[in-house]
């Protein structure tokens, strides 16, 4: 069974404005943003673990939002990013917060004819790795590379009765409600294990706080030393010899996120490591270039054969592997000191290895180590496992949406994943 292919401009809704970027120069700037009003949409709402990201919004008035009414976008719209990160996609769900959004100089958008297409379908198929691909293989490089609005509507995509593009777009749904669900207990995990940090080591009520003497703030048998002290190993990673067929693979700064490493931008590279640089459980790992990412920490919690870390990257490996779960936590909770410390160009910031290394942090007695690491640890263990499953949940899904939009599948044949285990 195979579908017809048609273009994207050949779907869109006979509304005005179905197909449109956002405005031109200086129609949009920073001068026009303001506290609250109509949410702009710019790239960091798109392309995340869900398919529109509500947070971190700038505003307009209603009335420039007026103004700007062909570059409006509205729920069950599709969004593109035309430069920056290309290959992102949104779609704006039914229960969005806002009625109306403002796509920015950066995004297109599509309306579809939801009488013969499904904006759930179309969305998920710019997901496909193939698709992205595509995009990039048209990106135009002169200048800042993008793409526009001649290329996104000229782009093909294969297209089932609208029944069919309802069930495939319903068996990618299932996929992705059980990993955002696997993500809110991930959440509720980590913050857990950061709350308790907290109220034990900087706000010093910690098991049996009562019984401790206290002088000048300071518990009786608490001291603070550098970090590089506390460490065995404290270096930055290699320069990688990349090799897609290779055994061994390098994290960058890409899969450090949210406290947890994701392995799914990590690279395959043939390059021989030291072992003192083959990550270890226990070890921390810092982003020690770049903007925008620069300070962000995680923890190895699981078993990683064969990997090591770019030298955008700083291992740093706890002396005392008993420690090891609050020496994480302990940096993890230094991530906003670590991003305001970068030297250099807006976009070249830098963390050196003896800036990172002097910054001290408390050294508890043992015993507090120990009993943080038993309440903690299982909490880490469980998020990680939900990590990966959701890495496995993402794997099947992509293997199974380019066959069911191609027809080499029958969509009435695929379970969905509603008893999946997490």
């Amino acid at each position: 069974m195979s579908w017809p292919v048609v273009t994207l401009d050949s779907i869109k809704a006979d509304v005005p404005y179905a197909c449109v970027g956002g405005p031109f120069g200086s129609n949009l700037t920073s001068k026009h943003y303001v506290h609250e009003g109509v949410p702009v949409i710019r790239g960091q709402n798109l392309g995340g673990p869900g398919c529109f990201d509500e947070s971190g919004f700038v505003f307009v008035t209603p009335e420039k939002a007026d103004q700007l009414r062909s570059n409006l976008a509205y729920r069950g719209d599709i969004l593109f990013t035309q430069r920056g990160t290309l290959g992102q996609v949104g779609l704006i769900p039914k229960d969005s917060k806002f009625d109306r959004y403002v796509v920015s100089q950066s995004q297109m958008k599509l309306t579809v004819d939801a009488s013969r297409v499904d904006a759930r379908y179309v969305y998920q198929y710019f997901r496909l790795e193939s698709t992205v691909q595509e995009i990039l293989n048209r990106t135009i490089t002169a200048g800042v590379p993008h793409i526009n609005l001649g290329i996104l509507k000229s782009f093909e995509i294969p297209l089932p009765p609208l029944p069919f593009q309802q069930a495939i777009a319903e068996v990618a749904q299932a996929y992705d409600d059980l990993i955002a669900t696997n993500q809110r207990r991930i959440a509720l995990l980590e913050d857990a294990a950061r709350r308790l940090y907290r109220e034990w080591f900087v706000h010093l009520r910690f098991a049996g706080h009562e019984s401790v003497p206290v002088k000048n703030g300071v518990p009786e048998g608490w001291r603070k030393t550098p970090i590089v002290e506390q460490t065995s190993f404290f270096n930055r990673g290699i320069a990688p010899k990349y090799d897609d067929t290779a055994k061994g693979r390098v994290i960058n700064q890409k899969c450090i996120r949210d406290g947890r490493i994701s392995m799914a931008p990590a690279r395959r590279q043939s390059k021989d490591v030291k072992p003192d640089r083959q990550l270890l459980m226990g070890d921390v790992l810092i982003n020690s270039t770049g903007a925008g990412t620069l300070g962000r920490v995680a923890q190895v919690r699981a078993p990683i054969k064969d990997c090591t870390v770019d030298t955008h990257v700083t291992i740093a490996r706890p002396i005392d592997k008993g420690s090891s779960t609050y020496f994480g936590q302990a940096l993890l909770n230094l991530e906003p000191v670590f991003s305001e410390m970068g030297k250099g160009a807006t976009n070249q910031l830098e963390l050196s290895r003896s800036d990172i290394g002097s910054i001290e942090i408390w050294q508890p007695p043992q015993h507090l180590h120990a009993e943080f690491h038993r309440i903690v640890w299982p909490m880490l263990e469980q998020a990680e496992q939900l990590s990966i499953a959701n890495l496995s949940l993402q794997k099947v899904r992509d293997l199974l949406l380019p066959k069911l939009m191609s027809g080499q599948l029958d969509v009435s044949g695929i379970p969905l994943p509603d008893n999946l285990p997490a």
